[in-house]
């Protein structure tokens, strides 16, 4: 038995972020892919230093040992300990990115730096630092500074240091020390976000080349520091990461957007939690800029490589290489539901199921510009979580308001880091008459969903869908997630329910069919766990099945560990952290559970419980995380179509297979992949096949 029952939250997410560095330093995976996968793990990192280190350190400033919120460890160990762990990955990480960096020159791409730049490539440099990168440039001398400005979160600076010319009236000072007095300058250089990272430069005899914008502007720098008199000069990147937490201004003469759009400028002065330096900065330099900017040993300073903010590793120019990518693969049509056709005429017959990116998220966009312009139309409710940056899902809304359509929009303005996006929308929607709702104070709204009404023969009918993941065009082609489309007209009377509560939030309803947070979902799930230990107990058919993002609440792990001491066989598909400790003896022999990490993002929820025979499936947008059963907005929706409840079950049952992506979550943390004797399946290209043949023959 283990000294605690649970893995530490923070510790099981860099055990997730460390499968996205397998990704990165898998020999099978295309080159520029695993490239990208370098940039997945850090930006992964960027916003986990941003919010769950952050979280950490407040606690451990509070004076807490924390140990009961975080599986049993002090938080300043803690603290220690995700140090250790991020400095190892960075090392990993870095030796990933040489290895990927030589395999890329035996196939004729070079990623060169300033002193590799070729005679015939320097008037490429120089003209396009002269009429790109110079007018975004800025420049900030710290010498005469009482301290340094407030550096932008995760943003990337070059940490420049300029040893200048001894002046005439040091010489005899020098002479008498027997060493020279030189004055140092310092100066940091904030990278441009504007211009892309990856400089392509013209291709010579076949060879493609490519230079970080980092070391364009290194070759660069007696363009900028020409007015000095220096004798040596030197530039090393630094990056600061600032603590994300937003502080909501109590002001009740503000709007609420305007709250929020102030809180995240605010971020900008939130406390430092991370510094990442070159591990080759002088000593002199570092120190300088440490004492500067009121950096010590209680923040994560963090040596790194000479380059920073890999995350822009996620768009590495594709160069036209087909060959170095995943085959991009053409999105599939549902079965019986023509894009061409009304949806709502094949929705009216029976329930469909969409699995994007398998089958094209152009049915999400179809459905709500079809509702924009049908006359019999009347009203659109909808919730937004995250959007895309040129997002139809926004456009067909405000083209249903112009179209006379009463449109209602719960749009979640605290959505971590896409708040910007949001309100962005937001203040669009509203100037085009868009209703729109903010939540509700003390809960995020996470669920997704949308309900419309039609006038038919003089009635309203609903038609609506209810999804696991965002209203997104960008992300659907690169997540999993399931939406279910129906006209279930109690299904969809309770989703009108949700936004009775989102304007009234005092009155709360009774559901018969969907499952609520924050009223119910923690019950509801407990009472459907009990059912299943009840049958195994009287020797009937008892299973869970779970797929979920994350499990990380320690009640609703206790009642899996219940029902495992019960009997009851129970499989978890959990992409990311997992605080439950499977297969231990007296406490989770019953349990198994498997991460898969591959060419797309797993973000489905579903609940599929045995039920002696009679399975109970549903679709959340609920992980077993406490912030989703008790702090969110979140709807579970039942299955009720047996087609689709069988095709939900058999897409379980193939990702339950994987033995090429599939790894173990175990007490060791050892990330280890799922070895056994059967034909080799790696689930996202079955599913792919599987949803193919459903195309050949529908009746499949």
């Amino acid at each position: 038995m283990p000294q605690y029952k649970y893995i530490n939250r923070e510790l099981s997410w860099l055990q997730f972020n460390a499968r996205v560095l397998q990704e990165a330093e898998d020999e099978t995976v295309p080159l520029i892919e695993r490239l990208r996968f370098l940039g997945i793990f850090s930006n992964n990192l960027d916003e986990f230093f941003k919010v769950r280190y952050a979280t950490v350190k407040r606690i451990d400033l509070a004076g807490k040992a924390g140990k009961s919120v975080l599986g049993g460890i002090k938080a300043s160990k803690l603290l220690e300990k995700i140090t250790q762990i991020v400095i190892k990955q960075q090392a990993e990480s870095l030796e990933i990115l040489a290895d990927i960096q030589h395999q890329l020159k035996a196939r004729n791409i070079y990623i060169i730096n300033e002193k590799q730049v070729s005679q015939s490539q320097q008037k490429f440099l120089k003209d396009f630092f002269l009429s790109k990168v110079s007018p975004a440039l800025v420049t900030i001398i710290l010498n005469d500074l009482p301290e340094i400005p407030s550096l932008k979160d995760s943003a990337a600076y070059l940490a420049v240091k300029m040893v200048m010319k001894e002046e005439k009236s040091n010489q005899k000072i020098s002479q008498l020390l027997d060493q020279p007095v030189q004055e140092k300058k310092y100066v940091l250089i904030e990278i441009p976000r504007s211009i892309e990272r990856f400089v392509v430069l013209p291709e010579e005899n076949g060879k493609q080349y490519i230079i970080l914008l980092d070391d364009l502007i290194r070759f660069n720098l007696n363009t900028i520091f020409n007015i000095f008199d220096y004798e040596s000069i030197s530039a090393h990147m630094i990056k600061i990461t600032r603590d994300a937490e937003l502080d909501i201004d109590s002001d009740l003469s503000k709007s609420f957007i305007e709250k929020i759009s102030n809180s995240v400028k605010d971020r900008i002065k939130g406390d430092p939690v991370r510094f990442v330096y070159d591990m080759n900065i002088a000593e002199d330099t570092l120190t300088y800029l440490l004492n500067k900017m009121g950096i010590d040993s209680s923040d994560s300073i963090i040596p790194g490589g000479r380059y920073h903010n890999r995350r822009d590793y996620m768009n590495f120019p594709s160069l036209g290489r087909n060959d170095l990518l995943y085959e991009i693969i053409e999105a599939l049509p549902i079965p019986g539901l023509l894009l061409q056709t009304s949806l709502f005429s094949g929705i009216a017959k029976k329930d469909f199921l969409l699995y994007t990116p398998y089958q094209s998220f152009a049915y999400t966009v179809k459905f709500l510009r079809e509702a924009a312009l049908d006359p019999k139309v009347k009203t659109i409710k909808i919730t937004i979580y995250r959007l895309a940056k040129i997002s139809h899902i926004a456009s067909s809304l405000i083209n249903a308001v112009k179209n006379g359509k009463k449109v209602t929009v719960q749009i979640e303005l605290r959505a971590r880091f896409d708040e910007v996006a949001n309100i962005r929308y937001a203040e669009q929607m509203q100037q085009e008459g868009v209703n729109l709702i903010f939540g509700v104070p003390g809960l995020k709204v996470h669920c997704k969903t949308c309900v419309i009404e039609r006038e038919e023969e003089g009635k309203l009918k609903r038609y609506g869908f209810i999804s696991t993941g965002n209203f997104n065009e960008s992300t659907s082609r690169l997540y999993t997630d399931y939406t279910l489309f129906t006209a279930h007209p109690e299904i969809l009377k309770e989703v009108n329910k949700v936004f009775e509560f989102f304007e009234i939030n005092y009155k709360v309803s009774k559901y018969r069919h969907l499952i609520i947070s924050p009223h119910y979902t923690r019950t509801a799930l407990v009472k459907l766990i009990d059912t299943e230990i009840e049958n195994a107990r009287n020797g009937k058919n008892a299973e869970i099945k779970l797929k979920l993002n994350s499990l990380s609440d320690y009640p609703m792990i206790n009642k899996l560990y219940d029902a495992s001491q019960a009997g009851v066989k129970i499989k978890l598909i959990v992409r990311g952290i997992c605080c439950l400790i499977p297969g231990i003896k007296g406490l989770s022999e019953n349990i198994e559970a498997i991460s898969i990490v591959d060419k797309f993002l797993e973000h489905p929820r579903i609940f599929i419980f045995e039920n002696d025979g009679d399975p109970r499936v549903y679709l959340s947008s609920a992980d077993l995380m406490t912030r989703n059963l008790d702090n969110r907005v979140e709807i579970s929706c039942p299955v009720y179509d047996q087609d689709i409840r069988k095709e939900i079950m058999e897409t379980f049952d193939i990702s339950w297979q994987d033995n090429v992506k599939a790894r173990v979550h175990s007490e060791n943390q050892d990330n280890a992949y799922r070895k056994n004797e059967k034909p080799r399946l790696r689930s996202q290209f079955a599913l792919y096949d599987y949803y193919f043949k459903k195309t050949q023959n529908p009746e499949s």
